[in-house]
């Protein structure tokens, strides 16, 4: 056997692929080659792949074989990375690695910290892929050895034996207590010397912070100041439950003030949640002193780890829900059981992982799974938080796409104290803010509110019992504070169910018979100013919790309670609304029509705002139309539409507004400064993208063939566009601003090609005179 393997090593240190490396005798080959011939002192780590022909036979050769590069590449950048050197390397067998590197100081126990550390690095590498393809973890096993240069009689006999006690000691599960980092481990968690950094969660649909993530960070210089090797060298010594606890009691206690309906989220290991140890009573007083409620609370599950007890974690998971906490899964796509244990936990938030996310703006395969998520989401009263946002181009796909929450370096880095997003989120509204003006309702919440009941907090609860007798209205007590002479402000609410809930209990009656109903109320119910518009004020609703989401609405005038809308008056008035403005909708583009622009244009100047208006319409269009046909003709209207919505995104704001007026005339509002760029950017895509609406023939030819009005057959040029802008400054009539926009729109259709005018006289509503000058600008191609 010895012989073998010694024949093995050598035939690997002499093989042509070997020896092409370089001829240089520094090369990493050789001076593994000088293992047994030179006279140098070597530390041997042998790697060895845990079941590594089960998985061969599981996912086949190909597959394996990328797993070994992999493993290979991993665990040589991992060396070079620890002891800032390159290892000699060789794989002995399938799955089994050899390593080696001139020995610093011989001391085993460094040896033996330096491999666990290496092992680490390369098996967190390798399981980022491995879990994508697979859904399983590598497990790797190590075993390290140290190799003398002298004597050097029987240099083979004890390097075969070095390879021999490695492979033994890979093939055995490690006491960590072998290793120096365990004492320097055990004190970090007696010193309690592990800091908490938060990382913000940006809300999309505001533009603000939803949330923050508290992330664990080891002492600085330390070997575990990476929260991997920290948290994994916890995990494999037994300790994993008392490193989370000091990593939550850091995390709650250094958060600091936060808005009201904010998050923090804790990571928990699914260990963590079904040990015994894990008590409530001792999150909930972390809680009470850090001024935090159990609603504050998102419980962070990562999806990488397996649930084993899946009963018993299913339970405790119910136990908490109960109190108030929340539930996010972590890394979903990239863990073992997907979607089937999401769907099994039903969490609040789904985290998704950041290899989904990386490069989502070039690929549509990932658009299409998030987008699916999306819609998974929305079914099971779930929201998604993308992981690893590095780009804006990413951020604003995903906000395209509609998913909720983002999180990433792009938005902001994890700091201490906590950071505020890193960026102006403005931009992050445009999308959502475009989306909904179709169908806006600015309707005042204030139009809605019903009487509301206000009692004091002192009311005990017994007496709010007779506030939901027969004949009685409202479902719901606002509790109010009334030092403030004159003054009613809201400081929570009681609805009839939570309070049949608390008192429908065995002890129930007899626990709240003297207790005020500040014990039970909701201290952070949803309270808007009557000003608020009704769409905005179901949004809100509909972002609670879902326990709390058919909660009545609290509405103030000037921070006193105004009364109460329920969130079926609500959403009966937003119904209304939506059918009424659907009716001057284009069922072709879904975009408003003339009688939202005049509401528009109307609003505009009556707030007494400088805007532009870009009228634009097609030229050609009737030919082709009865050459294409009627089903192309719409095809072609609604090319124009999105082409004109994208310039409006692309170059201007969240004010902007796209209008359908019929057939195939539309009308663009936006700031004066903008408006030029969006018809540049229009008239240059249509003129590109229209040509891939005609034949080859028609094509090339640049033109149509086809009879006109007169019956004469002749040559139309191809569909163009043309706008003309005009400019309002003031007070002036619907009739004034269309007969300025037809006529400048007339002008530029007088033009030949994809042309924008603007109306360089004074804006309408000025008081200067008013002489004739327009400005026309056709494409650069066009003007040459």
């Amino acid at each position: 056997m010895l012989r073998i393997v010694l024949n093995r090593l050598r035939r690997n240190f002499a093989s042509p692929g070997f020896a092409a490396e370089s001829n240089s005798i520094e090369t990493p080959t050789n001076r593994l080659r000088e293992l047994i011939r030179g006279a140098q002192n070597f530390d041997i780590m042998l790697v060895a792949v845990r079941d590594f022909p089960l998985l061969r036979e599981l996912y086949g050769r190909e597959l394996s074989q990328e797993m070994e590069t992999r493993i290979l590449s991993g665990l040589k950048t991992a060396v070079a990375d620890r002891l800032h050197m390159v290892p000699s390397h060789l794989a002995l067998e399938p799955g089994e690695y050899l390593l080696a590197w001139p020995s610093k100081n011989g001391d085993p126990r460094a040896l033996h910290d330096a491999a666990y550390e290496i092992k680490l690095s390369a098996q967190r590498e390798c399981n980022t892929h491995l879990l994508r393809w697979t859904g399983r973890e590598l497990d790797l096993g190590f075993g390290c050895a140290h190799l003398a240069a002298k004597p050097l009689e029987d240099r083979e006999t004890r390097l075969f034996q070095a390879v021999s006690d490695a492979r033994l000691r890979a093939k055995m599960r490690m006491d960590l207590s072998q290793l120096s980092l365990s004492s320097e481990f055990n004190a970090i968690l007696h010193e309690r010397s592990v800091r908490a950094v938060f990382q913000p969660i940006a809300d999309f649909t505001t533009g603000t912070i939803l949330a923050w993530e508290a992330l664990t960070r080891g002492p600085e210089g330390s070997a575990f100041h990476s929260p991997a090797v920290l948290f994994d060298f916890a995990e494999q010594s037994g300790k994993l439950f008392a490193l989370e606890s000091i990593c939550r009691e850091k995390a709650i206690t250094t958060l600091g003030p936060i808005e009201a309906g904010q998050k923090l989220f804790l990571n928990i290991h699914p260990k963590t949640m079904a040990d015994p140890e894990f008590t409530h009573g001792r999150t909930l007083e972390l809680l009470h002193q850090a001024g935090l409620t159990p609603e504050n609370i998102v419980f962070e599950i990562t999806e990488r780890h397996s649930i084993s007890e899946f009963a018993l974690f299913h339970r405790t998971l119910d136990h908490y829900r109960s109190q108030g906490y929340l539930v996010a899964v972590d890394d979903a796509g990239a863990g073992y059981s997907g979607l089937t244990s999401v769907a099994q936990i039903r969490p609040e938030f789904i985290k998704i992982d950041m290899s989904l996310i990386q490069g989502i703006d070039k690929d549509p395969v990932k658009r299409a799974l998030i987008e699916t998520m999306v819609t998974f989401a929305d079914k099971i009263g779930s929201k998604i938080i993308a992981e690893g946002i590095e780009s804006q181009a990413q951020a604003a796909c995903l906000i395209d796409i509609g998913v909720h929450h983002g999180q990433g370096f792009y938005l902001a880095r994890p700091a201490s104290p906590k950071p505020a997003l890193s960026l102006d989120t403005g931009y992050l509204r445009v999308n959502s803010e475009q989306a909904r003006l179709n169908t806006s309702c600015l309707m005042p919440i204030g139009n809605l509110v019903e009487t509301a009941q206000t009692r004091p907090p002192g009311m005990l609860i017994p007496d709010a019992q007779h506030c939901f007798g027969p004949g009685r209205q409202q479902a719901s007590i606002v509790v109010t504070d009334s030092t403030t002479p004159g003054k009613e402000e809201p400081v929570g609410l009681v609805m009839e169910y939570q309070l049949n809930r608390q008192l429908s209990g065995q002890f129930g009656a007899a626990l709240y018979s003297k207790r005020p109903i500040e014990a039970i109320m909701d201290r952070s119910p949803l309270i808007v100013d009557e000003t608020t518009a009704v769409e905005q004020t179901a949004k809100a609703a509909m972002q609670r919790e879902k326990i709390k989401a058919y909660d009545d609405i609290i509405v103030t005038r000037q921070g006193s309670v105004m009364g109460i809308v329920t969130v079926q008056r609500l959403l009966n008035a937003l119904a209304h609304v939506q059918v009424e403005m659907a009716k001057g909708t284009n069922p072709l583009t879904g975009l408003p029509g003339n009688v939202t622009l005049e509401r528009e244009v109307e609003t505009g100047i009556n707030a007494e705002k400088r805007f532009a208006i870009a009228y634009a319409d097609l030229d050609n269009f009737k030919v082709y139309n009865d050459t294409y046909g009627f089903k192309n003709g719409d095809r072609v209207i609604k090319l124009a539409a999105d082409i004109l919505d994208w310039a409006m995104r692309k170059r201007g704001d969240a004010a902007s507004r796209l209008f359908h007026i019929g057939g195939d005339d539309f009308v663009l509002i936006a700031k004066p400064e903008h408006v030029e760029r969006m018809s540049q950017a229009a008239t240059r895509c249509f003129k590109r993208a229209i040509r891939g609406c005609y034949c080859t023939q028609d094509r090339e030819r640049g033109s149509v063939v086809a009879t006109g009005r007169d019956g004469v057959e002749r040559s139309y040029p191809l569909v163009s566009l043309s706008i003309g802008i005009i400019e309002i400054a003031g007070p002036c009539t619907l009739m004034e601003i269309g007969e300025r926009a037809a006529h400048v729109k007339k002008y530029a259709k007088s033009m030949p090609g994809n042309v924008f005018a603007w109306d360089r006289r004074p804006p309408l509503g000025s008081v200067q005179p008013v002489p004739v000058f327009i400005n026309a600008c056709p494409t650069p191609e066009e003007a040459a």
